[in-house]
């Protein structure tokens, strides 16, 4: 499944429904950068059971704010809307798989 780019305008919709787990990130973030390719990995692994959503601090503030997201990469685990777990910083792959397996 295809890792979903969010913006402030879908970013309600794209969590509305099951378990999401939420990357918010910047391009010039060098621990971003590192989870991106954990996430792809993470996303063929979790088919039928979670989403990712990832989302652009930098393009999109008014989300980042609303859910107090002050470093990055944050990480929120969203089930039907709301908000579950939340992980801030690098996460190896196995972490973020029980994390939404706990969930799930």
């Amino acid at each position: 499944m295809a890792i979903i780019n969010a913006t402030d305008k879908d970013f309600a919709e794209n969590i509305k429904e099951g378990v999401v787990l939420v990357d918010f990130w910047a391009p010039w973030c060098g621990p971003c950068k590192m989870i991106a390719p954990v996430l792809e990995e993470l996303s063929s692994e979790i088919e039928g059971k979670a989403s990712i959503v990832k989302i652009d601090v930098d393009d999109n503030q008014e989300t980042a704010s609303k859910y107090g997201v002050m470093s990055i990469p944050t990480l929120l685990l969203f089930k039907d809307g709301e908000i579950v777990d939340k992980v801030v910083g690098f996460q190896p792959k196995e972490a973020l798989s029980s994390l939404i397996t706990k969930h799930s």
